[in-house]
């Protein structure tokens, strides 16, 4: 019998059991029926947070970052191409401070863009300013092999 992982619909956040060796498959959401994987950062929220973040089998790499800052804006491309890079691996979010002020306030964001990993909860690893698409994908690899 396979190890099967818990994973968080990114359009509805129900958490769907998916055999490990079927990951790169993608799958369906069981609740929605949309894809378990868009090649896309999760828009995350205080509502559906802790699915990603407490809940799910899969590291989240989350980008802290607001509309008016200048390089949150020229690193949104980057962080896109890694999040289809890295997916089904890692899952990627943003979190907009602005909306979301008490998930910033509670991972301590004091400038953005901020990068901040976790896996089931716990952070892993955290890195602020700009980075290109290789070095994200590059820092967010080097933080969960071996996980």
């Amino acid at each position: 019998m396979s190890e099967s992982l818990l994973i968080p619909c990114p359009h509805c956040a129900a958490l769907n059991r998916v055999p490990a060796e079927r990951l790169h498959d993608g799958g369906t959401c069981g609740k929605c029926k949309t894809g378990l994987f868009a090649g896309a950062p999760v828009h995350l929220t205080e509502g559906n947070f802790a699915a990603h973040a407490e809940r799910s089998d899969l590291p989240l790499l989350v980008d802290f970052w607001a509309p008016w800052c200048g390089p949150c804006r020229s690193m949104a491309p980057a962080f896109d191409a890694a999040a289809r890079q890295l997916e089904p691996a890692i899952r990627l979010g943003k979190v907009n401070t602005e909306e979301e002020r008490s998930l910033a306030a509670r991972f301590g964001i004091r400038s953005i863009p901020t990068l901040v990993l976790l896996h089931h909860g716990r952070e892993i690893a955290r890195q602020a300013g700009a980075m290109g698409a290789d070095d994200i994908r590059r820092w967010a690899l080097a933080h969960t092999t071996g996980r």
